[in-house]
């Protein structure tokens, strides 16, 4: 008789062939992996675009590469307010001690901090994704699971997920220094999770500074990358107006991801005149646009178009401060080109360690003038740090690692609940 798989869960905010979030795609990436070795289902809201917060998909299921996908509605409080009790705000007392090397201490001592429960639960109440009906599935179906991968601590999934069945809980994070980080009530979450797997070393060092020596088994997971071959580049650039020579951003356009990049462009164009370089940004507009004739917005495109405008660019550039792990880095070296990112990110700073200096990091503007120049001007290096890069990829983020990991955890889990 053919043994019964195993039935495994993944809770995420989104999930779907068009959401292209960094967290949603790593979990879509690891579920579909997983399909041959389990049961995967994920549990999902119905929205679509999470600053609108919209339910837009049918409360229902469908099914996605083999993944079972069950969609809720969400049904975040509105009208509802509760007043702060005695105006304590606990996440700026734990960032503060966080600030002053105090907080892991002090969790060593009191892991969790629930004292304001009341209203910070209410804080996760009024997010766009809180979902009420997804919560009430979890709780009373989580005998029908032997493991629940709850991702990503800036929403509501996380907490609840772990809340409801902790002894099943296997915690994906993709946390940075941010202000969710240091949210009371993941005092309870990250004590109380059966695992929880980070993406790098950096990320895990946050949290043990965060969450003391009380915190739950722990160790690094992260993910792979998938690369789709690459659109007819003529096409590509002629539909979106694409210069010769360019460097690259890619993924959500916002401040918090963006950082200080357009002042920094802008001054470097002033100071080498004659550098034919263009700034384009691939992805979702969540700002209005800094209108500039060398600066150049696509939207969203097409995997096969981004894998294109990746493999045609001079230079890509993460600015942002807050990553966990950053796919599209992983993409980057992957594809053999040069990355130029924010040495403020403690996760690109590890990067830039462990590869041998396949990515090149700034951290002032004139680190990053003096350095994105060394790049225009010098293929020699660019071609070097793609040959590092690929193989930085290769001997830490292969699937076949990533996976052995994740299973790993998931038969660990269940071999303790059965």
């Amino acid at each position: 008789m053919k043994e019964q798989k195993r039935k495994i869960a993944f809770v995420i905010v989104r999930y779907g062939k068009d959401i292209n979030g960094g967290a949603e795609v790593h979990c879509k990436m690891l579920a579909e992996r997983l399909t041959e070795k389990f049961q995967v289902e994920v549990l999902t809201t119905c929205v679509k675009d999470y600053k609108e917060g919209t339910n837009v998909y049918p409360i229902g299921e469908e099914k996605i590469n083999g993944v079972l996908v069950r969609r809720f509605k969400a049904s975040p409080l509105s009208a509802q307010t509760i007043k702060k009790p005695l105006g304590i705000n606990l996440r700026s007392i734990r960032t503060s001690l966080y600030k002053k090397h105090l907080l892991a201490p002090i969790a060593n001592i009191f892991p969790i901090w629930n004292w304001t429960k009341k209203y910070n639960l209410y804080s996760y109440k009024k997010n766009v994704f809180y979902s009420p009906s997804l919560f009430s599935y979890i709780k009373k179906h989580k005998d029908e699971y032997d493991v629940f991968i709850p991702f990503t601590i800036d929403f509501p999934m996380v907490y609840y997920t772990v809340h409801y069945v902790p002894e099943k809980s296997l915690v994906i994070p993709t946390m940075h220094y941010q202000r969710a980080a240091f949210h009371p009530l993941l005092t309870e979450t990250f004590t109380k999770a059966a695992y929880i797997g980070f993406n790098t070393q950096a990320e895990e060092k946050l949290a043990e500074n965060i969450f003391g020596k009380r915190m739950s088994p722990h160790g690094i997971i992260s993910v792979g990358t998938e690369i789709v071959p690459p659109a007819d580049w003529e096409h590509t650039s002629i539909k979106y107006n694409l210069p010769q020579e360019y460097i690259l951003y890619v993924g959500r356009i916002d401040k918090d991801k963006l950082d200080s990049i357009f002042q920094y462009f802008l001054a470097y164009k002033n100071l080498y005149k004659d550098s034919q370089l263009k700034l384009v940004l691939v992805g979702g507009l969540f700002v209005p646009p800094f209108k500039h004739p060398d600066i150049i917005y696509t939207g969203f495109v097409e995997e096969s178009e981004k894998t294109s405008i990746i493999e045609h660019a001079k230079i890509i550039l993460n600015p942002s401060r807050n990553e966990s792990l950053s796919l599209i880095l992983l993409e980057t070296l992957s594809l053999k080109k040069a990355m130029l990112a924010n040495g403020k990110c403690n996760v690109m700073k590890e990067h830039f360690k462990k590869s041998n200096h396949a990515i090149q990091i700034y951290h002032t503007p004139k680190d990053f003038i003096s350095t994105l120049h060394e790049l225009e001007t010098s293929e020699t290096l660019r071609k070097e740090m793609g040959e590092k890069g690929e193989k930085y990829v290769k001997e830490n983020y292969d699937w076949s690692i990533i996976i052995n990991r994740l299973i790993t955890q998931i038969e660990n889990i269940s071999k303790q609940n059965s």
